[in-house]
């Protein structure tokens, strides 16, 4: 089967099945994307792509976004179990059943799905994308690394607020003037 017919039955198919959909194709992208930065990578090693701009970096992370509540691993597993339950009980509330909103989740719950497989069966999160420019004193000045999951999660947050707020404030309508 062709790329064509997968998307053409991912379209037609229910809404809980093309997020799941989606969802399973975040985890396996984050997953093999992590794999390769473990089989190709050093703990802390660093591979420069664009010098001053971008490296993949294999760190890791026990704690949340930025690093905050490190060493929490297992508490931050058992948040983000209670998160996908939370989220998928009140989905509805969120257009969940338009092809935005079912994007929005399926990106968000492939997101906290592929770092909580890595909380439970690493022990830590694996990051490598990482931002920076260099300082003129010397040193980086960087966003904080993140991976595959992390990027789904925050553009489905994204999605799921731009989707709010396009259900709040309906497109205006042109009215005619009389003649």
């Amino acid at each position: 089967m062709d790329a064509r017919n997968h998307l053409t039955i991912w379209l037609s198919g229910s809404p809980k099945r093309r997020i799941t959909a989606l969802a399973l194709a975040v985890v396996a992208l984050d997953q093999l994307t992590k794999a390769l930065v473990l089989r190709l990578l050093g703990y802390a090693e660093e591979r420069v792509i664009l010098a001053g701009f971008f490296k993949f970096v294999h760190w890791t992370n026990t704690g949340a976004a930025w690093s905050l509540f490190r060493g929490n691993n297992g508490l931050l597993a058992g948040i983000a179990l209670a998160a996908l339950l939370a989220l998928y009980l009140s989905r509805h509330h969120f257009d969940s059943h338009s092809r935005l909103g079912q994007i929005a989740f399926g990106l968000i719950f492939g997101g906290i799905t592929g770092n909580l497989l890595d909380r439970v069966f690493r022990g830590h999160v694996v990051d490598f994308l990482y931002f920076y420019v260099d300082q003129r004193g010397g040193g980086e000045a960087g966003f904080p690394a993140f991976n595959v999951a992390d990027s789904a999660i925050c553009v489905g947050v994204a999605l799921v607020f731009f989707n709010t707020w396009r259900g709040e404030h309906p497109r205006r309508t042109a009215t005619p003037t009389p003649g």
